[in-house]
């Protein structure tokens, strides 16, 4: 091969790569564009949804205390700035959120950005360790139930994803507690990390590993049932399609045809779906986080309703909102590069 066909062949290379990564640029460009005015319409909408709730953080204060006058409630609701006009309360909001002040926390007195930054790797670590534990099983599941489409395997593996899929979330993590940490004594039945411990290095990576295998493992079960049927369905649909004829007709491995024709594109779907499933998480560690006692935002989320803290549960709902947005703008980007139509 000559050094100008070498030359040429990699100047064609480095051309695509251009182009595909111009194409996903303009792809993220429309998305984020797109997602501006979803965010500010779920900033107005979270937040009259939370104050057409009954009850107040004045109320819940003095719930706290016993003690109760009708002189000592406008005070302390003029303290807390709840006597204001609905609408005068909403620019407040608005303007602190142009300035990255998520106000202050009724209930803890600290700055609420600083709660949920406190919070928030926690929540992610539990999510996102989850997610991947739930896309990995569900893949590998959804291929060997695809592979083995009629069979023994196929309905075993079945039976159990149909199990998994209808058992509640909540019940699951009941479940495990149960077995796991009550019967065979393996596992510890909630918290972050063991309290008191000076674990480091390899130590506290191994021991936070014991607290989140439990509420990882109640979230993914739910979620793997999923991806394991949905796979097994896309597998078998890329199967029939021709090009899949095409690559077993030129004499391709089984398993090249599998991994490189058949599994990237029966992934799409898997994709979508994950990430559609974000926002269900975010919503599902609010179970999980209280039963295993774990410090993420669902479970001070879970106090701030009890408590009416508003501030923290407004910043806890627009942190929520803005992680989807930008997994589903995620989610879109890996559409495109595993398939160049989904621009059109």
């Amino acid at each position: 091969m000559t050094k100008e066909v070498v030359r040429e062949r990699d100047g064609a290379r480095v051309w695509a790569r251009f182009a595909e990564n111009t194409r996903l640029a303009r792809i993220a460009a429309r998305r984020l564009v797109h997602a501006l005015p979803v965010i500010g319409a779920v900033l107005v909408l979270n937040f009259f949804l939370i104050h057409l709730a009954p009850g107040d953080a004045a109320d819940a204060i003095v719930a706290g205390s016993g003690q109760a006058t009708e002189a000592g409630m406008e005070t302390l609701r003029s303290q807390l700035g709840l006597d204001r006009t609905l609408f005068a309360q909403l620019v407040d909001y608005l303007h602190g959120i142009a300035t990255l002040d998520l106000g202050t926390s009724l209930r803890f007195n600290e700055p609420v950005l600083r709660l949920i930054l406190e919070r928030l790797p926690k929540t992610l670590l539990l999510a996102g360790s989850a997610l991947l534990v739930a896309l990995a099983a569900g893949v590998a599941l959804g291929i060997v139930m695809a592979s083995f489409a009629g069979g023994i395997v196929d309905r075993v593996l079945s039976v159990v994803a149909v199990a998994f899929y209808s058992l509640p979330i909540f019940w699951i993590g009941l479940m495990l507690i149960v077995l796991f940490s009550v019967h065979l004594g393996w596992l510890p039945t909630g918290g972050y990390e063991t309290v008191g411990a000076d674990f480091s290095g390899f130590a506290l990576v191994a021991d936070r590993l014991r607290y989140l295998t439990l509420p990882a493992l109640s979230l993914a079960l739910f979620y793997l049932a999923i991806y394991a049927r949905l796979m097994r369905a896309s597998m078998l649909e890329v199967q029939s399609q021709d090009f899949v004829r095409t690559a077993k007709a030129k004499g391709l491995a089984p398993s090249v045809v599998s991994v490189r024709h058949v599994a990237r594109n029966a992934l799409l779907p898997i994709v979508t779906m994950a990430g559609v499933h974000v926002g269900a998480m975010l919503g599902g560690v609010v179970v999980i986080e209280t039963i295993f006692s774990w410090p993420g935002l669902g479970r001070l989320a879970f106090e701030a309703v009890m408590a009416r803290d508003f501030p923290v549960l407004l910043g806890i709902l627009l942190l929520s909102s803005v992680l989807v947005i930008v997994t589903n703008i995620l989610v879109d980007l890996i559409q495109a590069s595993l398939d160049p139509r989904v621009e059109a």
